[in-house]
């Protein structure tokens, strides 16, 4: 099929100079329980009392509608990163900041999706948690599920979590709160200056 793009009138760079932001992905990956969504919602949170235009794509939602054909197997797991990813691309074409909170398990995956954009955009974040602590939160009773052999390839348990060599952010969630959290990844985009600290109201 011969495809070719549509150049628009209006540009990336022109919608992040109306937003008075750069745009970024700031990518959570870690296991079930280690807090991305939290993180995500409260970033978010912060973001907006700053007039600084994001919006999350977590894992549940994007399995509840556009991935929702995808299971669990290796290709499938693949396949559903490849999708956020893409979608995370045009909120960037956008001129905003998407906050990306899904396990993304495998190191090549998350390699591939940083490959769909400039270099600066991308922020992988590691949410580092210990296993034991992850599983004592247990939120949705999914390790519980999988202890009993009720649920199958469950990262951590029957199938393996790659960590980031090389991340941009390490945030430990067993020591620091949720809004040391949120502080550390502000404190990174504005040193990367996609924020400016005039975001900033405090």
């Amino acid at each position: 099929m011969d495809i070719t793009a549509y150049q628009t009138t209006i540009t990336k760079a022109s919608r992040q100079e109306l937003n008075c932001h750069k745009s970024a992905v700031i990518w959570l990956t870690g296991l079930s329980g280690s807090g991305k969504s939290t993180i995500a919602n409260a970033l978010d949170e912060k973001f907006y009392e700053r007039l600084i235009r994001s919006y999350v794509l977590g894992g549940d939602i994007i399995r509840q509608g556009l991935c929702k054909d995808l299971g669990f197997s290796h290709s499938d797991r693949s396949e559903n990163i490849r999708r956020v990813a893409e979608t995370a691309k045009l909120f960037i074409d956008a001129g905003l900041i998407a906050i990306v909170a899904v396990i993304s398990p495998f190191q090549e995956d998350r390699a591939v999706a940083r490959q769909l954009f400039e270099p600066e955009e991308f922020i992988e974040v590691y949410v580092k948690c210990p296993l034991e602590t992850c599983e004592s939160r247990d939120p949705k009773g999914l390790y519980k599920k999988a202890r009993l052999g009720k649920l199958s390839g469950f990262t951590g348990i029957d199938s393996p979590y790659e960590a980031p060599v090389n991340p941009d952010i390490i945030i430990e969630t067993d020591k620091i709160t949720v809004e040391e959290a949120c502080w550390q990844i502000i404190q990174h985009l504005e040193s990367r200056q996609l924020l400016s600290k005039e975001n900033d109201d405090e």
